[in-house]
């Protein structure tokens, strides 16, 4: 029965989401929906982004010197000034790895 429930979720999950995707044209939207939802990927982000940067396992803050939030200041300055995602990701990655592997 438990299998039968996980599958029956995957399921509606699944065709609510498509639903939305296939049945909904741009057209049907209005300009200021269209507005709004332009804005969900930049607030969905940082709310996936903060808590691995400042969160430990447990939950708890971090501290300053914690590598997580050294890269995520390299990322934020060079993202800032290059406005490029590769660049940021990569300056982030780099400094963090830097700081784990070599200091």
């Amino acid at each position: 029965m438990s299998w039968f429930a996980v599958i029956l979720a995957g399921f509606v999950t699944y065709f609510t989401r498509f639903s939305m995707i296939t049945f909904v044209s741009s057209n049907m939207l209005s300009k200021g929906t269209k507005k709004v939802l332009s804005y969900v990927p930049s607030s969905v982000f940082p709310a996936i982004i903060f808590p691995a940067i400042f969160l430990d396992d447990s939950g708890l803050f971090v501290s300053i010197s914690d590598p997580k939030i050294i890269g995520g200041i390299a990322a934020v300055i060079v993202g800032f000034f290059s406005k490029n995602i590769i660049s940021t990701i990569t300056a982030g990655l780099i400094t963090y790895w830097l700081f784990i592997f070599v200091v």
